[in-house]
């Protein structure tokens, strides 16, 4: 009897024997064709066979351009940043937060943008994680300008402004902001300035981390110019350094350039057997950093203020934009609130089998049509049904339900019975709601339309997780509304 293993081996060789036999056959039928279309050709004038021979040649070129491309490995290039809102649409949305400050801060905003657009010099703005050595690299750049460095992070706490001189002569402000990952405060500080920078130093001292590659996205997504600073790179030996250049160009696409911003160091010197800790300078080395600055910014200054301006006004946009969802959530809040509480009461209401279900329902289609205006969604009847279709689906293996079922049938006992179940029936119906009305607001707070089934998946979740003190205040409802 032959083995497995044996009928798997001929079972391959027959596979193997007949792709080679395919691959002779085909090469003898391609040979036979060839020499029976060139024996085929030597009959024909000679200009049909320039023709023919042009038009293989042509086809030749077209499937290997096809196959290069294909093959190719392609470049990703980052997509091009939004449009920037106007001022005058910024002004007008920032108009409804007068209270919280909000308008006053982007008027505050454009009126710095105007005083900047003023100045005629280049505006540089040095940016990077704590210790990069952003402050030491000012510094070295201008070295009139007094800038405090520190082994301690996050030595710089302010912006602050200092101005030096490009290879060419010309004049340019660099800005001094506080270091990233260490301050939500501070950073944003720090981000905002650059968002008014005409150009931007982004200051590492080895490979990106992942918080620094975060913040060399979020510069691609607003259009702002800038290289990659290697700072430290007297650290390095000539290989190290070409392979870690290499490497950030490979993660960002921009140009690195390598630069030692001075300064000194604590180093372990051994003398006559003894160690010993000396304080020791390192020379600066920025001036290719200040020739590729003046190649970059080569030109009037004014060819830099539409980036600028367009990144400032799209740093509004995220304020007022934040403002703005922080607004309808609360309102959406206060509406799911609401309609929660009228659900307590239509179910403590309910005389009749089933008129709890009518009244429930009409409210149901009433809160999401209440928070899709909130969103400024448009919905249509037919999946604001589907969504409370949808719903009731969910709910027949829920606990909600269960526990509102259980409430139903101890109201069908006088005295204690009635008041419990009632009060279940109502807790019940108000969890069901709270559920409904936060799944609602959660899926529409995209500006997406209402999607029937996705609003399910998040209200089965949201059902199954009612936080316990949420219970105790449907409770509490329930127990104030169905006093006499």
């Amino acid at each position: 009897m032959v083995s497995p293993a044996s009928l798997i081996r001929w079972l391959l060789f027959a596979l193997l024997a007949a792709a080679v036999g395919g691959t002779l056959l085909l090469s003898l039928l391609a040979v036979d064709t060839g020499l029976s279309v060139w024996e085929r050709l030597q009959g024909m004038p000679a200009g049909f066979r320039y023709l023919y021979a042009a038009l293989l040649a042509v086809a030749g070129l077209a499937v290997t351009g096809l196959g290069w491309r294909l093959m190719r490995k392609k470049r990703v290039r980052p997509l091009p940043p939004a449009p920037a809102p106007t001022r005058e649409s910024l002004r007008g949305r920032a108009g409804g937060f007068v209270e919280d400050g909000l308008q006053f801060q982007v008027e505050q905003e454009l009126a710095e943008l105007d005083r900047r657009n003023s100045d005629e010099r280049i505006q540089v703005a040095v940016f990077g994680a704590v210790n990069a050595g952003k402050s030491a690299l000012i510094r070295a750049l201008a070295p009139e300008a007094d800038t405090g460095s520190d082994v301690i992070a996050g030595t710089t706490r302010l912006v602050s402004h200092h101005q030096g001189r490009l290879a060419d002569g010309r004049v340019l402000v660099l800005a001094d902001v506080p270091g990233t990952q260490e301050d939500a405060g501070r950073e944003q500080l720090a981000r905002e300035e650059v968002l008014r920078a005409h150009f931007v130093l982004y200051v590492c001292a080895a490979d990106l981390s992942r918080p620094e590659a975060a913040e060399v996205a979020w510069l691609n997504d607003f259009g702002k110019p800038f290289v990659l600073v290697l700072n430290q790179a007297d650290r390095y030996d000539d290989s190290e350094l070409a392979q870690l250049r290499q490497r950030l160009h490979e993660r960002t696409g921009v140009e690195v350039i390598a630069a030692s911003a001075g300064g000194g160091e604590q180093v372990l010197l051994v003398q006559d057997g003894h160690e010993r800790l000396a304080w020791q300078e390192r020379e600066a080395d920025v001036e290719r950093l200040r020739q590729r600055l003046a190649r970059h910014l080569r030109g009037p200054v004014e060819r830099w203020q539409p980036a600028r301006e367009s990144a400032v006004l799209r740093g509004l946009d995220q304020r007022v934009g934040r403002h703005e969802a922080e607004d309808r959530a609360r309102r959406a809040d206060a509406v799911v609130v609401k309609y929660t509480r009228r659900a307590v009461v239509g179910a403590l209401a309910a005389v009749a089998p089933g008129s709890d279900l009518v009244i429930q329902g009409a409210l149901g289609t009433a809160l999401v049509r209440e928070l899709a205006g909130i969103y400024e969604v448009p919905v249509r009847q037919i999946d604001v049904d589907a969504l409370i279709d949808r719903i009731g689906s969910t709910l027949r293996t829920s606990t909600a339900v269960v526990l509102a079922i259980a409430g139903n049938a101890a109201k069908a006992f006088p005295g204690v019975g009635t008041i419990g179940g009632g009060l279940a029936h109502a807790v019940a119906y108000g969890l069901i709601f709270d559920s409904l009305g936060r799944a609602v607001a959660a899926t529409l707070a995209d500006g997406a339309p209402l999607d029937p089934e996705r609003t399910a998946r998040v209200f089965a979740e949201q059902v199954t997780r009612v936080p316990g003190r949420r219970v105790l205040q449907l409770l509490q409802d329930a127990l104030t509304r169905g006093r006499p």
